[in-house]
């Protein structure tokens, strides 16, 4: 069977960017057996094949209504799938929907009928809110990094801003790349409503939320954006759990140096 991706070079290159993508977090460790999900807003790619292309199942209902999402198309990994083999086959361990008219719905129209994760709807209802809110956000991201994980064990990093202050302070790329900062949410049951519902709430002003002894979710324009935040702060994360280990308290940078950051870089303070 032909691929959606041949003659779409556009297409194919986001498709092998998610591929890339999944292939890092399965080498960092951050996406264990069918840990994670990603799905990305591909329908600046969609042209007029794709729109006739007839639906491989009937539509599966969302379990919500995403009025922003009217005709919008997504590549989601599927259900169960491993990230390993999403970097391998992006096409067999993922595929491409199109969102019904009814906002409710959603069609599988290739390359296989992959049913996406049982995530989808939390995925797209921030999708949803973000076009909602006019951002140019066309991917989220979720994955288990170990070190960010293993913070959220301590009550501490669970305070407002606590875990971003001192994540920004162990070296100056955090707050550059990720100057938005760490949103915390408290445990809350996987795939629920309330977990989406929070996770949003707290991407009004965070472009990363920690799901306390979970993992992450991250939002940006593009996936490999979005994993560039995470794997900053997971960075900031091994500098201070190994200046630990090696029995000190790590000085971090000063709140002088990280003003004079924001300032020289037109930073969020």
């Amino acid at each position: 069977m032909k691929s959606i991706l041949e003659c779409r070079p556009l297409l194919e290159a986001e498709i092998n960017k998610v591929a890339e993508v999944a292939g890092y977090l399965w080498q960092k460790g951050w996406a264990e057996r069918n840990g994670g999900n990603i799905t990305v807003n591909i329908t600046e790619y969609a042209d007029d094949g794709m729109r006739k292309m007839s639906a491989m199942t009937e539509p599966k209902p969302i379990g919500t209504v995403l009025p922003y999402l009217k005709g919008c198309y997504f590549f989601c990994k599927g259900t169960q799938k491993r990230m390993r083999d999403l970097a391998r086959s992006p096409m067999e361990n993922g595929s491409i929907i199109r969102i019904c008219d009814d906002c409710a719905n959603y069609v599988i129209i290739a390359d296989e009928p992959v049913m996406p994760t049982s995530e989808l709807p939390s995925h797209l209802s921030v999708h949803n809110e973000m076009l909602g809110r006019g951002k140019l956000y066309r991917a989220s991201l979720h994955t288990h990094p170990i070190e960010l994980v293993a913070m959220t064990h301590n009550r501490k990093f669970l305070e407002k801003d606590v875990a971003s202050n001192l994540l920004w302070s162990m070296i100056p790329e955090t707050k550059a790349f990720c100057p938005r900062g760490l949103g915390m949410i408290p445990y809350t049951l996987p795939g629920s409503v309330g977990l989406a519902e929070a996770t949003i709430r707290e991407l009004e002003d965070y472009d990363v939320v920690m799901w306390e002894k979970h993992g992450v979710f991250a939002v940006d324009v593009d996936i490999m954006a979005a994993f560039d935040q995470v794997d900053v702060l997971n960075k900031s994360a091994q500098i201070y759990i190994a200046s630990r280990n090696m029995g000190f308290e790590p000085e971090g940078m000063s709140a002088e140096q990280m003003r004079e950051m924001s300032e020289v870089f037109n930073l969020p303070k």
